[in-house]
């Protein structure tokens, strides 16, 4: 049974400018974000789809609850098309909605989970983000790609950017590390730091990683390590 889910109103929807792009933020999002915490604690986490194969989310997923999901898509539906110019005639898709618990060593990382990444190259593809852990856990980084100048990942750019980003994987393998700042291949642009119950919502095809502490944040106990409740959206 899903836990009652109720959005503290009225949200007190924030914006920061980091890289040129609008990141959408909401603090104290949730009424008693506890109860989420408490229903991770009861989900079944299970290896994310593509982690045995080096790539993807590097750790476990559980469904996230569907009051939940229902609750996030009602508020941000209008949300993200005043904050994120999508037009009105577009139909709002959800699609992941799961608690997320980042449990993969450094070492175990395969070469493209130790760089930035972007969702989709879709133009209003979303991400929604929900911290529920507190600052101790980093935040989510976002970056530009220095060979290409590029920090969001259009539908248009999207085969030149692989390109150029496989080969410089290829030719440089990247040190067995949780990204967070600047290296040769990209510049980091400005960070979004984790705080309980705070959500962030953002395009999915900004460049962005997960900063983290390894040594803090690799836990699969949802009261001790970096939980969080991702949520996407395609429109």
């Amino acid at each position: 049974m899903s836990p009652p889910v109720a959005i503290r109103m009225p949200p007190d929807v924030r914006s920061v400018n980091i890289g040129g792009q609008n990141i959408v933020f909401i603090d104290n999002f949730l009424q008693d974000p506890q109860a989420l915490v408490e229903a991770a604690c009861q989900s079944r986490f299970e290896p994310s789809a593509t982690r045995a194969e080096g790539k993807g989310y590097p750790g476990l997923r559980a469904a996230a609850p569907a009051a939940y999901t229902q609750a996030l898509t009602e508020l941000l539906d209008p949300l993200i098309r005043i904050n994120f110019q999508v037009p009105e005639q577009l139909d709002i898709k959800v699609g992941l909605s799961a608690f997320s618990l980042t449990t993969t060593q450094p070492e175990e990382l395969g070469p493209l989970q130790r760089t930035p990444h972007f969702d989709a190259s879709t133009p209003h593809y979303m991400a929604a983000l929900l911290y529920l852990c507190d600052e101790s856990h980093g935040g989510t980084g976002f970056y530009r790609h220095n060979a290409t100048g590029l920090q969001r990942i259009t539908a248009e750019d999207r085969e030149r950017y692989l390109d150029v980003y496989h080969a410089e994987v290829k030719r440089r393998t990247p040190p067995a590390r949780y990204f967070d700042r600047s290296d040769e291949q990209f510049s980091f642009l400005g960070m979004m730091p984790a705080r309980f119950n705070r959500l962030v919502v953002y395009p999915g095809s900004l460049l962005h990683s997960a900063c983290i502490n390894p040594a803090r944040s690799l836990s699969s106990d949802p009261r001790q390590g970096r939980l969080t409740v991702n949520t996407f959206y395609d429109l």
